[in-house]
């Protein structure tokens, strides 16, 4: 790859995807010519354009800009969403333009930065959005490329300066090999991707091969009890850093960081659920190890008000809670239910559920039903395919018929409002990483019209 500085010319397939989108962002800002393309339009791709982005949502080779067909001085950057029969990408393919994966891109940018890298089967995104927002808010210059829209800058990039970067080190297709970390932290090594890896102990190993991307263990934090060398990390018992004298005072954590030279006093934190308090606790040891004055940090992080989609409150009332959330592992959606007891123990509570590839489904179904059964009410929609083709025998009712419930059913979208606002529970959740996301708004206008 061509030094990235000397390139003008970018064009993103698949730009409106959220890594995809945050690294359009920073290249725009960085005063480079911007395209892409996209299947279709949405939030993202609006806001993209509006910032003079050019965006083509046909797959049609002869809408590509004239300055990206010349090929000069050119980079394409592609997401492995984008399937293999896009007519863009076989023509890209056959005139041999330089092409790289997100990835890839990421180390390149990174590796003459001091690279703060995220990594873990989940909380990367709220660990990663914590900890760009506290370093930027001490004034160290920072760039943060996020996999989610952060409630306090409305965007997946944070732009204050680029001698730190923090990026999400994500372990799809093992893409996080190709960062050249020099501090970085495992959230967590619970099996997913698996149609990736195999295994667990696959998955596993190729964890262990990223911390050993990072020169020193020091600088290496992770959840106590991972197969790891470096700093220990913990929300709930003794680690190198962790929470103490954890309390819930007016809705929100109030507790005390212990690091291993020192202890913080008085945090507050907002967002609910133990395992966000374990992102921020991992976020603050973060902070501290890439050199952020620790005086600045309780402001930091009582100002920090999340990520869009993650116990994302949409309604909020003495009647009625709506809440958004991404989970779409059974880990997550047991610290899901563990969050919203912990805030709401008296309340029965339903979950709109959408599950998130046949593998994955098919990979932990008695999981899901597990976690599934916990709640008072489950309502599944069919299952979001995202990059697969079905696997006969694998759908949302198999899913329903081990769910030991029974207020359980399968919804479509078109019925999706009502079924919502005809359950009796006080407590409501839309679940899932696939679309589900995109039907909350009409949601919540059919529960206030119809309230």
């Amino acid at each position: 790859m061509s030094s990235i500085k000397n390139i003008e010319n970018f064009y993103f397939v698949g730009i409106g995807g959220i890594g995809m989108s945050a690294l359009a962002r920073y290249f725009n800002l960085q005063g480079k010519k911007v395209f892409g393309y996209d299947k279709t339009p949405s939030e993202i791709t609006n806001k993209l354009i509006s910032e003079g982005i050019t965006i083509q949502y046909k797959d049609d080779v002869s809408l590509i800009p004239e300055i990206i067909q010349e090929n000069e001085n050119t980079l394409i950057v592609c997401t492995p969403a984008i399937p293999k029969n896009n007519k863009i990408l076989i023509w890209l393919n056959a005139k041999q333009y330089t092409i790289t994966k997100r990835s890839e891109l990421l180390g390149e940018i990174s590796k003459n930065s001091i690279c703060l890298a995220v990594a873990g089967t989940h909380g990367k995104t709220t660990t990663s959005a914590i900890l760009g927002h506290l370093l930027a808010s001490c004034n160290m210059p920072v760039t943060a490329f996020l996999g989610g829209v952060t409630e306090n800058y409305n965007s997946n990039l944070i732009y204050k300066g680029s001698e730190i970067m923090v990026v999400e080190a994500d372990e799809f297709d093992r893409s996080f090999l190709h960062l050249k970390p020099n501090i970085a932290c495992i959230t967590s090594m619970d099996a997913d991707h698996l149609d990736i890896y195999g295994t667990t102990s696959e998955l596993e190993n190729t964890f262990v091969e990223f911390s050993k991307l990072v020169p020193d263990s020091n600088n290496l934090l992770f959840k106590k009890g991972l197969p790891l060398k470096g700093k220990t990390v913990s929300a709930t018992e003794t680690a190198d850093f962790e929470a103490r004298n954890v309390r819930i005072e007016d809705g929100s954590y109030v507790f005390d960081l212990k690091t291993p030279s020192e202890e913080i006093k008085n945090l507050r934190f907002h967002l609910p659920g133990r395992h966000n308090m374990f992102n921020a606790v991992t976020a603050l040891g973060m902070a501290i190890l890439a050199g952020s004055p620790t005086d600045c940090l309780p402001k930091a992080l009582q100002d920090f008000k999340g990520v869009k989609r993650r116990f994302s409150y949409k309604i909020k009332t003495e009647d009625l809670v709506l809440i958004d959330d991404y989970a779409h592992h059974p880990t997550e959606i047991d610290a899901l239910y563990q969050a919203v007891t912990e805030m709401y123990p008296q309340n029965e509570k339903l979950i709109v559920f959408q599950p998130h590839l046949f593998s994955r489904t098919k990979d932990f179904g008695n999981e899901f039903a597990k976690s599934l059964s916990r709640f008072d009410e489950v309502m599944l929609l069919e299952i979001y395919p995202a990059r697969e083709e079905p696997i006969e025998g694998i759908s949302s009712q198999w899913l329903l018929d081990k769910i030991e419930n029974k207020n359980k059913k399968i919804v479509t979208k078109e019925d999706l409002s009502r079924e919502i606002k005809k359950s009796n529970c006080k407590i409501k959740l839309m679940v899932g990483a696939g679309d589900i996301g995109v039907e909350v708004e009409s949601v919540i206008k059919y529960l206030k019209d119809e309230d």
